[in-house]
């Protein structure tokens, strides 16, 4: 059985209440780059695919091309499996869906409406950049040095370093215990 995460299930839970396994709209938590990467994710792994809309019956739309023509998204019989539901009927799908993927020309795919999400870009005059400025310094800051450049408490400091930059921004942050000083915090040089 495929594992599902929580959001994957929910997505799948709503197409199968629906008469016509739409998995649209999608939670409403879930939105930009993080629907893009579970949707993405669920397609590859056969639980949704993408066909046609049919925008005269109303059908909600996932992606859609410069031409007007959308796409949307629709939950197969493995991803209604996956949540423990036998389809009843194999007619209960749009019109044009099928449990295959939509074919798209290499010549259709410079025309589609991206929606994949941009890189993450740093924001000028923050205080993310205050620090990581300061890290990058030949010889590094300490805890006591941030708390005073960017008025934060000790322990939001060690959460910043390795939450934000260690895994959002997949930096290498080094530490080191220096004489006189005391544990000090080096990124490499950009």
């Amino acid at each position: 059985m495929t594992k599902l995460s929580d959001t994957q299930a929910l997505i799948l839970s709503a197409a199968a209440q629906r008469d016509n396994r739409i998995a649209l709209p999608l939670p409403d938590s879930l939105r930009g780059g993080a629907a893009a990467k579970v949707v993405g994710a669920m397609i590859a792994k056969g639980l949704l695919e993408e066909v046609p809309a049919d925008f005269h019956k109303g059908e909600p739309f996932w992606r859609t091309y410069d031409d007007g023509h959308g796409i949307t998204l629709v939950a197969t019989h493995a991803g209604l499996a996956a949540i423990g539901i036998e389809p009843d009927d194999a007619d209960t799908a749009p019109v044009g869906a099928t449990d295959t993927p939509v074919e798209v020309s290499a010549q259709d795919t410079t025309t589609l409406t991206e929606t994949a999400p941009k890189a993450r870009k740093l924001r000028e005059g923050t205080k993310q950049e205050t620090v990581i400025a300061m890290l990058r310094a030949p010889q590094g800051a300490t805890i006591d040095e941030i708390a005073t450049a960017t008025s934060w408490a000790h322990h939001t400091i060690r959460g910043f370093l390795s939450g934000a930059l260690k895994k959002k921004l997949a930096l290498n942050v080094t530490s080191e215990k220096v004489e006189g000083r005391g544990r000090t915090y080096h990124l490499p040089p950009a």
